[in-house]
């Protein structure tokens, strides 16, 4: 490893000794769909099972913990989406320290209330994550309070690499770490706790429509996106950090990136086949191994950065992802408007063994002849395969099928 990188191994350990006895040691659990698939032992280390709900208490805690008496006296000021507004709201709260935590506007509502719940002050301010940092700087400027960044200080990437420790001692032999990134502490602090040691690759994945590292890494500085459009609002960052991008530009060969629709499907296997709740940004890693097991050399461990998922979203994400794996259908259709007409389409569907979760039928409408009908139906099937099967049966009973 590099002398000249801000953050080494000796770092992520003194941090870690820090942590002992503040943040768990999180299991890692495996995964035979994705072993399976990898035809290797694959793993999930489950941060989203930390205190807080996330990694982010590593590195908030490090980092208050190494303030002066008098800095924390002053108390301490961060901005955060909500992941690492709760690691600074309880690291403050275990440290005696007051915490103002400005949030965006949209803010996830069991993120603002955890937050608060941890005793900090919070203040919704800005459209995301960028603006709220800027607020969170000027609170900071005015009052005195220590501004606490999400990813771009020494201590923070340090406590966030005690996971790679970690994941060193549970799974000895591990080749690959994949690891959800944003501005990119995790990731940093991982690659760091684990660069000396020989043959473990480490991968960075990052949501498409939030993919700030790809375009950095060749440019070789950290590049501003100009746009943001993802659900995983944990990883939702425009622009690298200095101090982790120094570290993953040096030791981080590859970071990719997965679609809205792999991170529905990702969420949706820890859901039902792992029994974990996860957030969209969390199962980043897991949606990298989904779409391209054979790029992962086993033993793979995917860390599940964060379980702080908002109830109402995770309604949504899961009719995402049923339809992204092909469970879930909508489609319209039409037919002569007569008696029986709906129920013979329906027995076509009971023949085909699909479940029908809803039926809309439409006789007036203009863009209808006058003895047409058009019926809404949305269906659950087994798969993919079964859901081939319901609609060619469909196609060959003469109906016509119109999707999106």
């Amino acid at each position: 490893m590099s002398p000249a990188l801000p953050v080494t191994l000796a770092d992520v350990r003194a941090a870690a000794d820090l942590l002992a006895d503040v943040a768990r040691v999180t299991p890692v659990v495996g995964s035979r769909v994705l072993s399976d698939r990898c035809g290797g032992p694959v793993r999930f280390k489950c941060e989203n099972l930390q205190r807080g709900g996330s990694f982010k208490l590593r590195g908030a805690y490090v980092r208050i913990a190494r303030l002066t008496p008098e800095e924390r006296a002053a108390g301490v000021v961060a901005a955060s989406a909500g992941n690492h507004a709760q690691g600074v709201a309880l690291a403050a709260s275990l440290l005696g320290c007051s915490a103002t935590v400005v949030m965006p506007v949209g803010a996830p509502l069991p993120k603002v209330a955890a937050t608060e719940g941890y005793g900090a002050t919070v203040r919704l301010i800005g459209d995301n994550v960028e603006q709220a940092l800027a607020a969170a700087a000027e609170i900071a400027a005015e009052s005195g309070a220590v501004l606490i960044h999400p990813f771009d200080h020494v201590d923070v990437v340090a406590g966030q690499g005690s996971v790679g420790l970690e994941i060193g001692d549970q799974v000895p032999d591990v080749r690959t770490i994949v690891v959800p990134t944003g501005g990119g502490g995790l990731l940093a602090g991982v690659a760091a706790a684990v660069g000396e040691r020989s043959g473990v690759r480490v991968v960075g994945v990052q949501a498409a429509g939030a993919a700030a590292y790809p375009s950095s890494l060749a440019a070789g500085h950290p590049v501003a996106l100009d746009g943001i459009t993802t659900m995983a609002d944990g990883i939702a960052v425009a622009l690298p950090g200095e101090v982790p991008f120094a570290v993953v530009a040096e030791l981080v060969p590859d970071v990719r990136t997965v679609s809205e629709e792999s991170l529905s499907r990702a969420l949706l296997l820890c859901l039902e086949r792992a029994k974990l709740v996860v957030e969209p940004a969390g199962v980043a890693g897991v949606a990298a191994v989904l779409d391209d097991p054979q790029a992962f050399e086993p033993p793979v461990v995917a860390i599940l950065s964060g379980g702080n998922v908002d109830p109402l979203l995770m309604l949504r994400l899961l009719r995402h992802g049923l339809a992204a794996s092909g469970r879930f259908v909508a489609f319209r259709t039409r037919m002569t408007d007569r008696p029986g007409a709906l129920a013979a389409l329906l027995h076509e569907l009971g023949e085909a063994d699909a479940n029908v979760l809803e039926v809309e039928h439409l006789r007036t409408n203009p863009r209808l002849h006058v003895d047409e009908a058009e019926v809404y139906v949305q269906i659950e099937t087994r798969g993919g395969k079964h859901t081939d099967a319901v609609l060619g049966r469909l196609r060959a009973a003469g109906y016509p099928l119109v999707f999106g």
